[in-house]
């Protein structure tokens, strides 16, 4: 979006200790092709293959246009070095409701702690910022480190979506899982920017 759509979209720049989220601009769709490169990583996400030029292009042009999604890159504060994604999509005001994504491409910047600020930093923009009651997210069942990963983030398992991601030609479970509001403020105090 350009104009006013985009003053209208929520705070560019959200800094934490270690990383900050900056919005998903389109100089960053080279990062997000090159991750996909990783086959380990378009497993445990989700993702169906590598993208091409044009289609990384086209899926960043929808997504900068959604008005139901505030995307970033996570940004190292030291070094400035882009090393994943995370966002909110799927934003439901009017139930009070938005799906939640953290993803470190970058192989080296796992087991640092950017991903849980990144995810912390959006549990705060989601319930103390725009007043959102629940965010939710798909994790793939075999992903145990992801599980643990929300969970320690305070996410509750609540379903599962039996059999419900391919891989190559075997079937794995799809786990939903959830935090409401009230969870969040029990576990945290918002921070400060």
């Amino acid at each position: 979006m350009t104009g006013a759509g985009r003053a209208e979209w929520g705070p560019h720049l959200i800094v934490g200790k270690l990383v900050t989220l900056r919005r998903f601009e389109r100089e960053d769709v080279p990062h997000v092709r090159g991750w996909l490169e990783d086959p380990e990583l378009r497993v445990q996400i989700g993702a169906t293959g590598p993208m091409g030029e044009g289609e990384a292009l086209e899926w960043f042009r929808r997504a900068d246009s959604d008005v139901a999604r505030r995307w970033f890159v996570v940004q190292e504060n030291e070094g400035d070095t882009v090393v994943g994604e995370a966002g909110l999509l799927r934003i439901f005001p009017e139930w009070r409701t938005t799906d939640m994504s953290v993803i470190l491409g970058d192989r080296d910047s796992r087991g640092k702690g950017y991903g849980t600020e990144a995810g912390s930093l959006l549990l705060d923009l989601a319930f103390g910022r725009m007043g959102l009651h629940r965010v939710a997210v798909g994790v793939v069942g075999f992903h145990e480190a992801a599980l643990r990963f929300w969970e320690s983030l305070g996410f509750a398992r609540e379903g599962v979506q039996r059999d419900g991601y391919l891989v190559g030609d075997e079937f794995h479970d799809f786990v939903m899982m959830s935090i409401l509001e009230h969870e969040w403020r029990e576990r945290t105090s918002p921070l400060v920017y």
